[in-house]
């Protein structure tokens, strides 16, 4: 029983830097999965490393950027999202991700395609802007196609005219 305990023990002081570093902030391959776990939720970043498609640090689980209607210009909180993803993207030039641009259901389907395209180019351009060679950015746009939330109000529309960042 004596050994069992010190086994355990020794796993536990081992375990514990380990997760005090990630959570400080020094980068692994499993920071994300850990700082989510130990956060107390999946979360995107939780999600996107169990689905292996690699850890993405914590304090890039905002993926999602909204417009108002019409419009592919970014807001200001906004601006804070995507550069937040500029920083990683600058210091981690192995990884690249793909900006999905979404619309509403007002309007043609033709017009919401290329509004959606509209609001990933200028989530591409912001990251551009930022130092992130275009090579580790594709932009896409499914218009009205994939709404996040169903329904004609206008909560439903806000959440539908958006911009999602996505690691591959």
């Amino acid at each position: 029983m004596q050994e069992v305990a010190k086994l355990f023990a020794g796993i536990f002081l081992t375990i514990i830097p380990v997760i005090a570093m990630l959570k400080a902030g020094v980068n692994g391959p499993f920071g994300a999965v850990v700082s989510a776990v130990t956060a107390g939720g999946a979360g995107a970043a939780g999600a996107a490393g169990a689905a292996g498609m690699g850890a993405v640090p914590g304090n890039l689980q905002r993926t999602v950027v909204y417009f108002d209607f019409d419009s592919f210009e970014l807001k200001p909180e906004g601006v804070a999202v995507v550069d937040a993803h500029a920083r990683f993207l600058n210091t981690n030039k192995g990884r690249a991700l793909v900006v999905e641009g979404h619309a509403d259901e007002r309007g043609g389907r033709e017009y919401n395609l290329a509004l959606g395209q509209k609001r990933a180019e200028a989530v591409r351009r912001r990251l551009a802007m930022q130092g992130v060679p275009d090579g580790q950015v594709e932009a896409v746009s499914f218009g009205e196609e994939k709404p996040a939330v169903a329904g004609a109000d206008d909560a439903a529309h806000d959440k539908n005219r958006r911009a999602e960042i996505k690691y591959r």
